[in-house]
């Protein structure tokens, strides 16, 4: 079985990168377009997001300002990563999910196999990315 594949958003948004940072890296900006959580931009802080399924155990584990987020969701191996790239006055921002398993796994709270909760994350996360996150930044 191979494990699944990373899901991926990349949008450009009309914002200075420093904008799209403080909104990515800050617990109220990420609550503003993602869900609401107590997200520090320190290396090795464990911090919760609150999911539809319940508090998330979180922990960061790159920061790199202003072009790099990485940390790790919940219990199932997921990493999340937001790369961020200037563009002149605008900012290319990437969205990777990784740390699939392979597509029958069955993932622990959802109680569903891993490539059904990634098909409907990678839906949700269009609609965060493309749609609420850009929103935030570009208001």
């Amino acid at each position: 079985m191979a494990a699944l594949q990373d899901i991926k958003q990349t949008v450009v948004f009309n914002a200075p990168i420093q904008k799209v940072w403080d909104s990515v890296s800050t617990s109220e900006g990420m609550s503003s377009w993602f869900m609401p959580n107590d997200f520090k931009a320190e290396e090795g802080h464990e911090f919760h997001i609150q999911s539809p399924f319940g508090p998330s155990p979180c922990k960061v584990l790159v920061i790199d300002e202003p072009h790099k987020i990485s940390f790790s969701w919940d219990t199932d191996g997921w990493v999340v990563t937001f790369l961020l790239k200037e563009q002149g006055d605008q900012t290319e921002f990437t969205l990777i999910h990784s740390g699939w398993k392979d597509e029958d796994a069955i993932v622990g709270k959802a109680g569903e196999k891993s490539s059904v909760i990634r098909e409907r994350m990678n839906g949700g996360w269009v609609g965060i990315v493309h749609e609420r996150l850009k929103k935030v930044v570009e208001s």
